[in-house]
């Protein structure tokens, strides 16, 4: 779908949209209105489109070839300002595989953007009920959580429990390329990202402008743009240029940096803004002006020369975490493991945005819960985070199903050996490893001290 399309189709559900959020706080759910499906969908489904009592924007797909189950989606990101429609246009369109597989799909945009987790949960709960009384009452509700949504899921299925009839809300949960060691885990890389960057660059800030720390993101009242960060990188490490037309300096840099941090040059960037926008956000809004980032302890290395390594380690800024903002932001985004229905992962090996070590960290959680029997993973020969394959998700949701209908608890061969029988519908894709199993976190991310 082009993105004037999006555009179009966004306004359409704004349209049907009730008044402002701050005006609807105690107000009823509404009844979704039918509209426009996105293309991907548009001839196998009927759409509704609503905006919530608490302000979020949310799309459903019907599809006409219903097999009577839910897929509950919480989307990645998180996006920073005010949700738009577009947002769900843009999931539904993502993930038309569920519904071409036969399954309702729910999105919802959330009532807000930025790193806030347990109130993106209640959206995603708020827009089961939405569906469940207002649209149709599935078999089986599954939740699904991709990227960053995959620790809103998390949350959801350990805060929402039970109904107020007594019986489970989820059936079950599937993540997908998740971010699932927490807030207060997951983002290290992001701050030594940072710091290594400034050593080499020496532009974010200048020396020419105002000095702060560098794990807060941005000051309040900073007013850099995407753009003008895209701009100090290019400057600095030309990733707006091929290897070969880098200057040898530039080069030095960029092979510094992926050496050290383990990420490839064509994510520095977002990597690099996630640690700017998205940390400004965390520390305004969600951690009381305080940051919970830091790298008190890190030893840097993998430059393969000693020398490198004790320069970068003597010349990076050393921040430690707020002890309180860091409790605050573990709170709102670490899981705890509890969760009383199969929870079933996949994350591509060679994920360059949620690095399957992350896995590692989910799995010691749900062990320290008593609950790592309700938990099956599995990983692929992938390198992209955003979507893996086709066939991969309807593979992992008829596992889910079967676990949840008779008690059948898949295993990462038996998920690996149904999955070629599908391609022949959904396309070629299936690339299950079997016998993978992550490295330990802190082999990739080193280990910092913590308050």
């Amino acid at each position: 779908m082009s993105r004037l399309a999006v555009a179009a189709l966004a306004l359409a559900l704004g349209a049907c949209a009730s008044p402002p959020p701050q005006d609807r706080a105690n107000a009823p759910e509404g009844t979704p209105t039918p509209t426009v499906c996105p293309k991907a969908v548009a001839s196998i489904a009927r759409c509704f489109s609503g905006h919530d009592s608490a302000g979020a924007y949310y799309l459903i797909a019907m599809p006409t070839q219903w097999n009577g189950h839910l897929v509950l989606h919480a989307h990645g990101g998180p996006a920073l300002g005010t949700p738009k429609p577009e947002r769900s246009v843009e999931d539904l369109e993502r993930w038309a595989i569920m519904v071409k597989a036969g399954y309702a799909w729910a999105g919802s945009t959330f009532r807000q953007g930025g790193v806030a987790v347990r109130a993106a949960a209640q959206d995603t709960e708020r827009l089961r009920q939405i569906f469940v009384t207002q649209v149709a009452r599935p078999q089986y509700t599954i939740l699904h959580g991709q990227s960053w949504g995959a620790s809103v899921a998390v949350r959801a299925a350990e805060m929402f429990t039970a109904t107020a009839d007594g019986k489970r809300p989820y059936d079950a949960v599937l993540l997908t390329s998740g971010v699932l060691a927490g807030g207060s885990r997951s983002y290290d890389f992001r701050t030594d990202l940072r710091v290594v960057y400034q050593y080499l660059c020496g532009n974010h800030p200048r020396p020419t402008e105002a000095d702060y720390p560098l794990n807060i993101g941005l000051p309040a009242d900073a007013h850099m743009t995407q753009a003008d960060l895209q701009a100090r990188v290019n400057e600095c490490l030309g990733l707006d240029k091929p290897q070969a037309e880098r200057t040898p300096e530039q080069q030095r840099k960029v092979k510094l940096i992926t050496d050290v941090i383990r990420i490839p040059a064509s994510s520095i960037h977002s990597h690099l803004s996630w640690a700017t926008f998205h940390y400004r956000d965390v520390v305004l809004h969600r951690t009381g002006g305080a940051s919970p980032f830091g790298n008190q302890g890190v030893r840097y290395s993998g430059s393969g020369d000693a020398a490198v390594d004790a320069a970068l380690n003597a010349g990076v800024q050393r921040f430690r975490a707020d002890p309180a903002a860091l409790a605050r932001f573990a709170q709102d985004t670490d899981p705890t493991g509890r969760i009383p229905v199969p929870v079933l992962t996949v994350k591509g090996v060679n994920d360059p945005t949620a690095f399957v070590e992350l896995d590692s960290v989910f799995k010691a959680t749900m062990d320290r819960a008593g609950t790592s029997g309700h938990l099956v993973q599995t990983f692929t020969q992938h390198s992209g985070h955003s979507y893996l394959s086709h066939p991969t998700y309807p593979t992992l949701m008829a596992a889910l199903l079967r676990w949840v209908n008779d008690g059948t608890q898949p295993t990462p061969a038996s998920i690996a050996r149904q999955c070629p029988a599908l391609e022949a519908r959904f396309g070629k894709g299936c690339a299950f490893l079997p016998d993978y199993r992550p490295a330990a976190l802190n082999t990739r991310v080193p280990d910092r001290e913590r308050p």
